[in-house]
């Protein structure tokens, strides 16, 4: 399992909280001492965590140009989830399944985007294939904002195969389609489901489609043809989040 750089205050904050052991090093720019800083600092000591002073030149290089804020991480990355943990966390819950299906996401920015919105509408779990989709690198965590250590990530072997054993116990799938008739904002979402989401441009693959239950739109007024994914993410979980809570 190979390092990988984590960087901004929020992320290597909510990194900490959720999964210190996966720390290694840690890096602040020198002469840093604010609030949000010492709350930082707080937090690695009680993990056992030395802080190293570094030039904002060193930083810069660590995240590759990216808004470090004057902080970054040494980490190990996630392991994987397998199909084994998605079903066992299944069975586990209490509540009406509400997951998220992702079919081929490349972009790491577009899943940090997913997770966060996923974090917020409290979806259970994220399913992509493992391959022809990106994983949790640094740029998704920084984009994320935390919630790819929040928010279970699984990548399975056969996304097709997967679906059609999350039907089995029940779980509906809609899968977004510009060309289906129904839309999201009539279709009743409030059981145990799974929105499928596919990439930007190509859409969902045949498979994938095939093994939804249902395609639904989202209503485009303009003169738009499609939406990003994870903007289009956010608009179907929040109209199951509202149907839900009603």
């Amino acid at each position: 399992m190979s390092d990988e750089i984590v960087f901004g205050i929020h992320a290597v904050n909510n990194l900490l909280k959720r999964a210190p052991e996966r720390v290694s090093e840690m890096y602040v720019q020198k002469g840093r001492d604010d609030e949000r800083f010492r709350a930082l600092f707080q937090l690695a000591s009680s993990n056992g965590l030395n802080i190293q002073e570094a030039k904002k030149t060193f930083l810069d290089s660590l995240s590759e140009g990216g808004n470090h804020q004057g902080v970054a991480v040494k980490s190990k990355q996630p392991k994987p989830k397998t199909e084994n943990e998605l079903f066992k966390q299944l069975d586990g819950l209490t509540e009406n399944a509400f997951l998220l299906i992702l079919d081929s996401i490349t972009d790491p920015h577009n899943l940090g985007a997913c997770l966060r919105s996923a974090d917020a509408a409290g979806v259970h779990a994220v399913i992509a294939p493992k391959d022809n989709a990106v994983g949790l690198t640094s740029t998704v965590s920084k984009v994320a904002c935390g919630a790819a250590e929040t928010v279970p990530y699984y990548q399975v072997t056969n996304l097709a195969r997967t679906m059609k054993e999350l039907q089995g116990r029940g779980i509906w799938l809609y899968g977004t389609a510009g060309e289906a008739s129904d839309s999201v904002f009539a279709t009743d979402l409030r059981g145990p489901i799974g929105i499928v989401m596919g990439a930007e441009g190509k859409g969902l693959r045949r498979l994938t489609r095939e093994s939804c239950d249902h395609l639904i739109n989202i209503p485009m007024a303009g003169d738009v043809s499609s939406l990003n994914v994870s903007v289009a993410g956010g608009i179907c979980l929040f109209e199951a989040v509202r149907q839900r809570s009603a």
